[in-house]
């Protein structure tokens, strides 16, 4: 089933060594969708993933930070380690998920959402290694392709990324934003 993104308004965040499939794969299809994408980064022009792939940012997450998104998307890799200290990104998950935007993390990137102070209560995935984390911000883990908990969508690893970008593009199209 093709979903309609047309109109929509999708962030995705990079930085340093991001897992490439994680980024690439809901980049296109979300353009796919309709989705306008945009690509924000915190302090460089381009980042290479961790396999070697670059992407040019469009601008940075402070470039972002007024603006509301219908989907955040947070990829994993090395990179949620490095997104979670810009103030600006945690700003902007923070602010989507309080306006009824999505906001959709993979692998790693609990990281930022135990950052950004949002899995309180939530019931969540993610890759095994960072479980921890997310327990001890309040999360209720779970080892699962992909959970849906209101509009946070997350998934473990690149295996999940079928079911992760169709959970996020069902959710964005129910979001209130």
């Amino acid at each position: 089933m093709e979903m309609d993104a047309s109109g929509k308004k999708v962030l995705i965040l990079a930085g340093p060594d991001f897992e490439d499939r994680e980024l690439f794969y809901p980049l296109y299809r979300f353009l796919e969708a309709g989705a306008n994408v945009k690509v924000g980064g915190i302090g460089e022009k381009q980042y290479k993933g961790k396999y070697g792939v670059p992407i040019d940012v469009d601008g940075q997450c402070e470039d972002y930070i007024n603006e509301r998104f219908d989907c955040v998307v947070v990829p994993g890799g090395w990179a949620p380690d490095k997104i979670r200290a810009n103030k600006a990104a945690l700003e902007i998950v923070r602010k989507t998920m309080k306006d009824g935007g999505v906001v959709a993390a993979i692998c790693h990137a609990g990281w930022v959402l135990t950052s950004a102070d949002v899995v309180k209560g939530k019931k969540v995935t993610s890759f095994a290694n960072i479980k921890d984390d997310l327990i001890h911000a309040g999360a209720t883990w779970v080892d699962e392709e992909v959970v849906v908990d209101g509009n946070l969508v997350t998934s473990r690893k690149p295996a999940d990324l079928p079911a992760f970008v169709k959970a996020a593009l069902k959710q964005m199209t129910l979001s209130r934003v």
